[in-house]
């Protein structure tokens, strides 16, 4: 059964939100609930978090277009192999962080049809996990003007190394996280 692309990004988006919602669950004691796929005009995922509703715009972190086809499973032709080959000639952590100012950027000019949204960002690349991006993260270029009252990271495609929260950044939280690990 071949699924369209659009089928596919609103499958992985609910996928980040389910991912997220239990990890925020588990780790705040605040409970998230309820989540449906939203139009357009409105971020990507609407839940319940304590009964208020709360707007989740979801992204994945790939790294880059050719890295997001290799781990989505794409057929990858020689020039996408090639191009990717180029790729290990970059430090990790510079894709990493180039790739997730280009996200953050992208993200921050858009406008919602909403009062409460959190950007929530699901780290997909094998080669970062949540504790790869927290070393960093002093280093993150967050755009002054942003729709977001949050800004957190899943981060690993299933949610195994945590949630980092990057605006507003608490690197207390990152301390007693790392600590519980």
């Amino acid at each position: 059964m071949v699924i369209s692309q659009q089928d596919e990004k609103i499958r992985l988006e609910h996928e980040a939100a389910r991912i997220f919602m239990r990890l925020y669950q588990q780790r705040f004691g605040q409970r998230m609930q309820h989540i449906w796929h939203n139009q357009p005009a409105k971020p990507d995922v609407s839940c319940y978090l304590n009964q208020t509703r709360l707007d989740l715009e979801i992204a994945h972190l790939y790294g880059s277009e050719v890295e997001a086809m290799a781990i989505l499973g794409r057929v990858l032709t020689p020039q996408t192999h090639e191009a990717l080959q180029q790729l290990t000639q970059l430090p990790a952590d510079v894709r990493m962080m180039t790739a997730l100012h280009r996200i953050i950027r992208q993200k921050a000019e858009k406008t919602y049809d909403s009062h409460r949204v959190w950007l929530v960002i699901r780290n997909a690349n094998p080669l970062w996990n949540c504790w790869d991006i927290a070393r960093v993260h002093a280093d993150l270029e967050i755009p002054r003007h942003h729709p977001f009252e949050q800004i957190w990271m899943i981060g690993d495609w299933t949610g195994e190394s945590g949630i980092l929260s990057l605006f507003p950044s608490q690197p207390q939280m990152m301390a007693a996280d790392k600590a519980s690990q």
